[in-house]
């Protein structure tokens, strides 16, 4: 037991993840984090002429805010008494992780579309992605939804416990701050392109290794799950940098080689076409059934990961101490 006491934290976070995921009326960190974000581009784009400077300093001041907070919350726990430090540090754990919550959301997709309430996909479908949903057809929400899961495993859940492997629940708020940042402010449009051109940066770093790490879990799961490894591994070779962020395509590419999909394609976003390359193989029509397969395979690489950051944290902590 004492052994395991380093990553306890984290396997009690993501157990109570699956569990309970988060609740609508429970207060969230992260929430909290983004107001601050808000308030903070509004005073830099009041205060600042630079905003490509006032970006910087606003993504400084989150990460700061964001890290020292919880790691004296922290602090005090443990000195208080170790069990309380490793239950509050589980229950931060669990907020910084989205497997349930990003479950429960695109299976709502999945319901809707499967009794052929096609609107109540499309509304459902519009709660998880950031594209105009209205000109999607009933394949374009279904994909969209898949696309959400596939990629949204490194970020809501591997690309965090990589984090707190090394800097346990800190380490979590950190990589989270800097993510919340980028899908706030990190678009590279008229609007955003120099206030948020540093959070977007940021956050193509810190999600480079895990999210190919998350890929390559994807592909190593796939023969426990009945799906096929070698066309992931293929498409994931291939398709991998098809896409402007040097990360998104990473999880989507082993997704639809194992899948046999095809995903990606053009997007409305704001009422401006995109175009982007596909992602896959056109293979077979996409079904429903599909997106609760890439549940599955989320949940797989997940567990993975969880496994390979508990690993991690033992080494680590045993180093240190």
């Amino acid at each position: 037991m004492k052994l395991l006491l380093p990553a306890l934290p984290l396997l009690l976070g993501f157990v109570l993840d699956c569990i309970i995921g988060d609740p609508y009326s429970f207060p969230h960190p992260i929430r909290a984090v983004g107001k601050l974000i808000a308030e903070l581009e509004a005073l830099v784009r009041r205060k600042c002429r630079n905003l490509r400077l006032g970006g910087v300093l606003l993504a400084m001041t989150v990460l700061g805010v964001s890290t020292l907070l919880p790691a004296a919350a922290l602090l005090l726990c443990y000195r208080v008494h170790i069990l309380l430090g490793v239950l509050a540090e589980s229950i931060l754990c669990c907020y910084m992780l989205a497997a349930r919550c990003l479950r429960d959301e695109s299976m709502k997709v999945c319901r809707a579309a499967e009794s052929g309430d096609t609107e109540g996909a499309r509304k459902a479908v519009s709660m998880i992605v950031g594209r105009d949903t209205a000109v999607l057809d009933r394949a374009g929400i279904l994909r969209a939804a898949v696309e959400t899961v596939a990629e949204n495993t490194s970020d809501g859940v591997t690309a965090p416990l990589f984090y707190m492997a090394f800097g346990g629940a800190v380490g979590g708020f950190f990589y989270k701050a800097a993510n919340t940042m980028d899908s706030m402010i990190g678009y590279q449009n008229e609007k955003y392109a120099e206030i948020g051109r540093f959070a977007a940066r940021l956050d193509d770093v810190l999600n480079y290794l895990p999210s190919r790490m998350t890929a390559l879990l994807m592909i190593a799961a796939c023969p426990f799950l009945g799906f096929d490894a070698r066309q992931a591994w293929h498409i994931w070779r291939r398709d991998r940098r098809r896409h402007a962020s040097p990360n998104s395509a990473q999880t989507e590419s082993a997704c639809a080689g194992a899948l046999h999909l095809r995903l990606a394609g053009d997007a409305q976003y704001f009422g401006q076409v995109h175009h982007k390359p596909y992602i896959g193989d056109d293979d077979r029509p996409i079904e429903p059934e599909d997106i609760r397969r890439a549940n599955r395979l989320m949940y797989a690489a997940c567990g993975m990961m969880l496994l390979l950051c508990a690993c991690v944290r033992i080494l680590l902590i045993g180093v240190i101490v």
